[in-house]
C-alpha cells in the first residue's frame, strides 16, 4: 500500500528516471539545506587545499530529501569517482572487500540505507574507515591466517532515515554529521520550477507555489506531483500549469491543501471512529487499518503529529483540537477534559 502513494517520501521504482534528470550536479545547483551546503563547502575545499580524501559523511533525516542527491554533489565538487550501493545489497564481507579494494584515491563510497548493514559486514569498515585497509582470513581451520590489504584513502558517505539503528561504533567514526531538515514551500517552489524547466513543462509561479505547499516539505513528493501534474496539464490544459491547473490536477489525485491522502485521513478519521479519539495503542491502529505498525510509525505519523493532528503519547496515539477541525468533528468528551 505504501508503494503506491503518491506523497510517501521513500523512493518507488517510477522515481529513478526523474531522478536522474533533476539530480543537481553542484552545491549551487542544490536548492534548501542552507547550513549543510556551508558546511559542506568549507569541508571539500579545505580537503582539495591540503590533496586529502573528505572526511567520511554521515547524511540522516527524513526520506525524499536529497541525501542521495548531495551524495553525488560531492562526489562532484571534489572531482572523484562515486562508487553507489546500499545496506541490503552488501550481504556478505568479501562483497564489501571487493568495492573497497576497487577504489581510486580519494574515490567516495555511498552506501544508502547503511542502518541496514549486517553486524559481520560492518565490522570490516571499522579498519577500512580508520587505517585504510582491511583484514581477509585465508584457509581454514589451523592453517588460516590474516592477510591486511592497504586500501587506498577514500571517503565514506552513509545516508540513512534511522540514525539511532547504527551502532555506536560506526557512528563514531563519521567525521562529518549532517541532518536534512524538511524544506520550506518557498524553497520547494524553487526546486518544482527548476524541475519544470527541466522536464520542459510550463509553469507559472502560483502553480508551482500550490505544488510546493502540498509536498509534505520533502523533494521528492514535490518532483512526483509535478509529473502527476504535467499528465493532467497535457492532456486538459494545453501543457500549461497555472494554479487553477494545480489545484484541479492534485484534487483529482485526492492530495488536499496539506498534503495529506486517503491514507492519511483514514488514521484520522479511525483514531476518532473505531477508538473514540484515542489513546489507541499503535498494533491496535495498524490492525484497524490493515497497515504494519512500523509503517505507521514511520511513515505516516511523523507528518501528522508535525501538522498537529494527532498526538503520541505514553498510553496511545490520541486526535487533537486541529485533528477534530481538520475532520470536522466535536472534540471526543474524555479528551477535552
Amino acid at each position: 500500500m505504501e508503494a503506491e502513494r503518491v506523497v510517501s517520501g521513500w523512493k518507488r521504482p517510477d522515481d529513478w528516471d526523474v531522478d536522474l534528470t533533476l539530480r543537481p550536479r553542484t552545491l549551487a545547483e542544490y536548492i534548501g539545506q542552507a547550513k549543510v551546503k556551508k558546511h559542506m563547502e568549507l569541508f571539500i575545499t579545505a580537503a582539495k587545499q591540503r590533496g586529502e580524501a573528505l572526511d567520511h559523511v554521515l547524511l540522516y533525516g527524513p526520506p525524499g530529501l536529497g541525501k542521495t542527491s548531495l551524495a553525488y554533489v560531492i562526489a562532484n565538487e571534489l572531482g572523484v569517482g562515486i562508487h553507489a550501493t546500499s545496506g541490503p545489497a552488501i550481504e556478505r564481507q568479501g562483497d564489501l572487500v571487493a568495492i573497497l579494494t576497487s577504489l581510486e584515491p580519494h574515490d567516495v563510497l555511498f552506501i544508502d540505507e547503511i542502518h541496514r548493514l549486517s553486524r559481520t559486514v560492518e565490522e570490516v569498515l571499522y579498519p577500512a574507515m580508520e587505517d585504510h585497509a582491511v583484514d581477509i582470513i585465508i584457509g581454514k581451520g589451523p592453517g588460516a591466517r590474516s592477510v591486511r590489504i592497504d586500501l587506498p584513502p577514500f571517503t565514506l558517505i552513509g545516508a540513512t532515515t534511522r540514525a539511532g539503528m547504527l551502532t555506536s561504533p560506526l557512528r563514531d567514526r563519521f567525521g562529518v554529521l549532517s541532518r536534512l531538515e524538511l524544506y520550506t514551500e518557498e524553497e520547494l517552489t524553487q526546486i518544482v520550477i527548476r524541475s519544470a524547466g527541466l522536464l520542459r513543462v510550463e509553469i507559472d509561479p502560483a502553480g508551482a507555489g500550490e505544488i510546493a505547499r502540498r509536498s509534505r516539505g520533502t523533494p521528492r513528493v514535490a518532483n512526483r506531483l509535478l509529473k502527476r501534474v504535467r499528465d493532467y496539464a497535457q492532456v486538459k490544459a494545453d501543457n500549461f500549469i497555472s494554479h487553477q491547473v494545480a489545484v484541479a490536477a492534485l484534487a483529482m489525485f485526492d492530495i488536499d491543501e496539506n498534503g495529506l491522502d486517503q491514507l492519511d485521513r483514514l488514521i484520522l478519521e479511525t483514531i476518532v471512529t473505531v477508538f473514540g479519539g484515542g489513546p489507541v495503542g499503535l498494533d491496535s491502529l495498524a490492525a484497524a487499518i490493515g497497515e504494519e505498525a512500523e509503517t505507521i510509525e514511520d511513515v505516516y505519523e511523523p507528518y501528522l503529529i508535525q501538522l498537529g493532528l494527532i498526538q503520541r503519547t505514553a498510553r496511545g496515539r490520541c486526535i487533537t483540537n486541529l485533528g477534530c477541525e481538520y475532520l470536522g468533528v466535536p472534540m471526543p468528551e474524555q479528551l477535552g477534559r
